[in-house]
């Protein structure tokens, strides 16, 4: 663990820059509980054999530590590029996947598409706190909707989950629906309905809702999978400078139809994470070519991910998530307390000082006179 946490802290690119760097630094490893630097084979020979699962453990367990030692830190940052709609106060689930590509040798288990492999990492994050809270790591040969009753099963009733169209199922969006969740998706281009009563007589002038209406599914499968009726709302969202016009389809009656547009744009904050996780940690090579080492790698990889996000919590760093894994990787065989570090630079907080007072410069003859 400690050798996988360090190529996700220092980027190694290989087995034996992570071997030949811990043995370089053998004298500052050894105060981590005596820990010695491992040889390639040995390193190898743990990706193969020892169960994942430890690391997904010790991940959940990190993340509820945290979590029940600041109860701050559960409630997100108070500042964000993308604020969630401020009158929603119920945890917004959303869940979404990942690709991550994988080379010619892990073609035995996770073949994706013709000469081609990949794994793939199903994730319902907490938009408020944004934070995982549930995960999947699985070949990416298996369709998104077959996980979807997996990451929804622990959301409690009066939550709200939202999630793109690929998790569509109508027979569990029924289910979520008995268990008292709010769901919100995009409506399938291939989707039968009838119209069972329009919210929405008449678009105003210059809105951006067209419709809103109230529906029944017509294909005989569909409507025994989901017999009620839900909403369908038309609304024009802007993309790239663009206005789109979109579909969204909720079992909510009582929203008002452009909180449901809202609603879904907070989905993008999953795609923040992903982006976050792939260009600052190691996800984009393998250090194994097996199940189990992409398992082990990605487990920590959201395992480093919470302690850097814990650490910007403490020190109130509102700068980037690059940045903050850019000085990390800077000091890492530095015995300095982060969070004070981070103070001293001047980087915390949100703001800059200067640590140093310079002299005054003049332009020549500029000068101001000598006193006395």
């Amino acid at each position: 663990m400690v050798a996988l946490l360090f190529a996700q802290l220092s980027a190694a690119i290989s087995l034996n820059d992570i071997c030949d760097n811990l043995f370089n630094h053998r004298g500052l490893l050894a105060t981590i509980r005596g820990a010695i630097s491992p040889r390639r084979n040995t390193l190898s020979n743990a990706n193969k054999q020892r169960e994942a699962g430890m690391a997904k453990d010790l991940f959940w367990e990190t993340l509820n530590h945290f979590e029940a030692q600041s109860p701050g830190f559960k409630r997100g940052p108070k500042k964000r590029k993308q604020p969630l709609p401020r009158r929603f106060k119920r945890t917004i689930n959303v869940v979404d996947s990942s690709t991550i590509k994988l080379v010619a040798n892990n073609m035995d288990w996770a073949k994706h598409r013709r000469r081609k492999a990949a794994a793939k990492l199903h994730l319902r994050l907490n938009a408020r706190s944004f934070l995982p809270g549930f995960a999947i790591v699985r070949e990416a040969s298996q369709a998104d909707n077959t996980k979807a009753r997996e990451l929804c099963a622990p959301i409690e009733e009066g939550e709200i989950v939202v999630f793109d169209k690929a998790y569509v199922d109508f027979e569990h969006l029924h289910d979520l629906s008995q268990r008292g969740i709010h769901w919100v998706t995009r409506s399938k281009t291939n989707m039968a309905f009838g119209v069972k009563k329009r919210l929405l007589k008449k678009p105003k002038a210059g809105s951006k809702i067209l419709r809103d209406d109230l529906i029944t599914l017509r294909c005989a499968k569909s409507k025994k999978a989901y017999p009620g009726a839900f909403r369908r709302i038309v609304a024009l969202v802007e993309v790239d400078g663009k206005e789109v016009e979109m579909e969204f389809i909720t079992n909510n009656e009582q929203w008002a139809a452009a909180s449901v547009c809202d609603l879904y744009r907070s989905r993008w904050s999953i795609e923040v994470f992903f982006k976050q996780i792939k260009q600052n940690l190691k996800l984009a090579d393998f250090l194994g070519n097996n199940a189990n080492a992409v398992q082990w790698q990605v487990w920590m990889a959201l395992l480093a991910y919470v302690l850097l996000r814990y650490l910007s919590y403490l020190s109130e760093w509102s700068h980037s998530f690059s940045r903050l894994c850019t000085m990390l990787r800077g000091v890492l065989w530095e015995k300095l307390a982060l969070r004070e570090l981070l103070e001293s630079c001047g980087t915390a907080a949100g703001s800059f000082r200067l640590i140093s007072r310079p002299d005054q410069a003049y332009l020549p003859d500029f000068a101001p006179a000598a006193v006395g």
